[in-house]
């Protein structure tokens, strides 16, 4: 999960600080790590029901190693598109082995899935501030650097993990093997669809876009609202720490809150902070008079939207992990992150064009205000979704 913050909080302060792009360049770079996730998340999440979790997640989490060093040698909008596209696939396919490796392992259980995601976070709050510190430091060649040195070892640690409930597709005989087992099927695609079919899968498929959505102001007029109030890239590293951290407290408590309060309202009003929170941010901000109290409002504010993001994520993902079989797990994370993927393709580049053509701070409001009539029509649709069960 670490590799996700350490690109996305590197590409933006790179592409304004070292190569002055505009908030529209940016956010089409932030949101080309998303473009091939969005069409092949299915057909990866399938290969790993078809062959392996571990065996599927190493390939994409070893390909991040190649991919790192890169970054620094290219100046031109187009190269790093297209880095952006190749890295965010394997770093997001990565993520998605993990989310399957657990749902496996854990069976839907929000008590593990929130111990998961709380040491999934105590990593996304440790690599943001090495990051933006060793970019003040060295620049893009140290920070990149680093960011290749935590997928060498996500890379060995994996290695080390055994394969659980190995799916009895999966192929061992080499010489059975075949190109066309390996690629995208349109029967995976319309599988994964029909899960749409179960209201709580499509519920927590929306919530998870909307939800996920506040991260694609975060990774663009976020940050460079942040650099234009005088942070630097540490201090933007320790507001990215800050909510990681805090939502590593709240996935702690997801079970009980799951097992306390109806699910599905809890993930409602989780949202709904959540997506407040991020749109204030130019009100939370202009409390300040200094930059070190510009900094700490916006510290407060990361950590109550990350405790609130904090005990969404494993609700979401239990409450999609008791809603299919086991045999689908990797099939369901396929599908959420397509969803995800869907807002990240799409909503950076709206973010910065808008930012360009509105104003940045008025397109905090336009954008929040957007994510909320959407989740809006999602309560309309929550009345449907029968009554969750944790097991």
């Amino acid at each position: 999960m670490a590799l996700i913050d350490i690109f996305v909080l590197l590409i933006p302060i790179f592409a304004k600080d070292s190569l002055g792009m505009s908030d529209g360049q940016i956010g089409t770079l932030v949101g080309a790590r998303s473009l091939l996730s969005l069409f092949l998340s299915i057909h990866g999440g399938a290969l790993m029901d078809r062959f392996g979790t571990r065996r599927i997640t190493l390939i994409f989490t070893g390909s991040v190693i190649l991919f790192g060093p890169l970054f620094p040698f290219l100046s031109t909008f187009w190269a790093l598109f297209l880095l952006q596209v190749l890295s965010g696939f394997a770093i997001s396919l990565g993520w998605s082995g993990a989310q399957t490796l657990i749902a496996r392992i854990a069976e839907g259980d929000a008590e593990y899935i929130g111990r998961f995601s709380t040491f999934a976070r105590i990593g996304t709050t440790i690599a943001p501030i090495f990051a933006g510190l060793l970019f003040d430091l060295g620049g893009a060649w140290l920070a990149y650097g680093f960011g290749t040195l935590w997928a060498v070892i996500a890379f060995f640690t994996l290695w080390r993990v055994p394969e659980p409930n190995p799916p009895e597709e999966t192929n061992t005989d080499k010489n059975s093997f075949r190109i066309s087992d390996i690629m995208p099927r349109l029967s995976d695609y319309t599988a994964t669809f029909a899960l749409m079919a179960i209201p709580a899968v499509a519920f927590t498929a929306i919530a998870m876009l909307v939800r996920n959505s506040t991260y694609g102001v975060q990774t663009t007029i976020y940050v460079t609202y942040a650099q234009d109030a005088g942070l630097t890239a540490t201090k933007i590293g320790l507001l990215f720490a800050a909510i990681e951290l805090a939502g590593a407290i709240g996935s702690w408590y997801s079970g009980r809150i799951m097992r306390s309060f109806d699910p599905i309202r809890v993930l409602m009003l989780t949202t709904f902070i959540t997506v407040t929170l991020v749109s204030a941010t130019p009100l939370i901000g202009g409390f300040g008079t200094t930059v070190w109290t510009i900094f700490a409002l916006l510290l407060i504010g990361q950590v109550f939207r990350g405790i609130t993001q904090g005990v969404s994520q494993p609700i979401l993902f239990s409450v999609q992990a008791i809603s299919v079989t086991r045999e689908q797990q990797g099939t369901v994370v396929g599908l959420r992150q397509t969803m995800n993927r869907l807002g990240g393709v799409i909503l950076p580049p709206i973010i910065g064009f808008v930012s360009g053509y509105y104003g940045r701070e008025e397109s905090f409001f336009i954008i929040g205000g957007g994510l909320l009539v959407l989740l809006f029509g999602l309560g309309l649709y929550s009345r449907f979704v029968p009554k969750i069960t944790p097991p």
